[in-house]
């Protein structure tokens, strides 16, 4: 049995995508919300479950921090499991093995769908274009949609549909979202095209766009918590819009400001915050170092995030911002 396991944003979805396009193969597929990222895991209790061995299994990892999955990787090489990782997180250390084949770029500027496209050679480039301006890449994606020979209405499409996938990533649990990550994959996975699902007028482009609008108009209401000249920070309420709307509003902020950094805190259940912390533009670097000096915190360098940061942590983590920035 195989496994394909990958992020449920934009990212993840779409470098699957590509694999898939290019070479269509049967797989058990493994995802999850987009803060979901110790996903390795239930591959080794699948197949512990199932009384089966994962020997000669074809494994690829797409867009999870090989940090945060490391017990498990360990696991399933020595079990031997094929493994193709994929990756532009924070890594650690990358095990030598004979099963493992490790992509990982770490460049603030590229993301999981940029690897896989060189991997295959600009085979499907358009959705990798897509899921850079998803990952909120936005003058990367630019640049190459741009030497692609794209024009302005067309780089706009591409970005809307890049933001809308990676806005249905997020929420505290699959409930929170429109799409199953898997579902929202096997939708897109029609379109051999981005441009296809564009045009195409009951595709999850139109769907997502409306439910999109509404959860936006919700946020651009909401004032800043905290406003200094390194960091900008907000309070969203438990709520499911708010969940949904965290990340792809702190992208947003971020483009709109690139000198600053900006938080997203967003209230749990259990009176905890996710946080979604966006690096300056200009400076995109420590959002991960930051994140993880905090318990469920961690990401890469653009782009990071904690699960849940106590009350009575705020401040802290507001310093820790404002130190690292100063």
């Amino acid at each position: 049995m195989n496994y394909d396991v990958f992020n449920g944003d934009a990212d993840g979805i779409i470098a699957l995508l590509q694999l898939q396009l290019a070479n269509p193969t049967s797989t058990v597929k493994i995802t999850g919300v987009k803060r979901d990222i110790a996903l390795l895991q239930q591959v080794v209790e699948k197949t512990n479950a199932q009384g089966k061995s994962i020997d000669d299994s074809v494994i690829r990892v797409l867009d999870l921090s090989m940090e945060k999955n490391k017990d498990a990787l360990n696991t399933l090489l020595a079990d031997g499991g094929n493994i193709t990782y994929i990756d532009h997180h924070r890594a650690g250390d990358v095990p030598e093995h004979v099963n493992l084949q490790a992509h990982i770029d770490l460049d603030a500027n590229t993301c999981t769908a940029l690897i896989v496209d060189k991997l295959l050679a600009g085979k499907f480039h358009y959705w990798a274009i897509c899921a850079a301006f998803g990952d909120n890449l936005i003058a990367k994606a630019t640049t190459l949609a741009k030497l692609a020979g794209l024009n302005d209405n067309e780089c706009k499409h591409l970005e809307t549909l890049g933001t809308l996938i990676n806005y249905n990533g997020y929420g505290s649990h699959i409930d929170d979202l429109h799409f199953h990550p898997a579902r929202l994959y096997e939708l897109l996975l029609a379109y051999s095209s981005p441009f296809d699902a564009i045009k195409e007028g009951d595709s999850p482009y139109y769907i997502l766009q409306k439910l999109y609008n509404q959860d936006h108009s919700k946020a651009v209401n909401t004032k800043a918590f905290y406003d200094t000249e390194r960091l900008t920070a907000f309070e969203l309420p438990d709520e499911t819009w708010a969940r949904r709307i965290s990340g792809v509003f702190g992208n947003e902020l971020a483009n709109i400001n690139p000198n600053k950094a900006h938080a997203i805190f967003t209230i749990n259940t259990d009176n905890t915050y996710t946080v979604s912390l966006r690096a300056p533009l200009v400076n995109k670097q420590g959002a991960g170092d930051i994140c993880s000096q905090f318990a469920t915190g961690g990401g890469r360098a653009a782009a990071a995030g904690v699960n849940a940061l106590p009350k009575e942590k705020i401040k802290d983590f507001l310093a820790a911002v404002e130190v690292y920035y100063g």
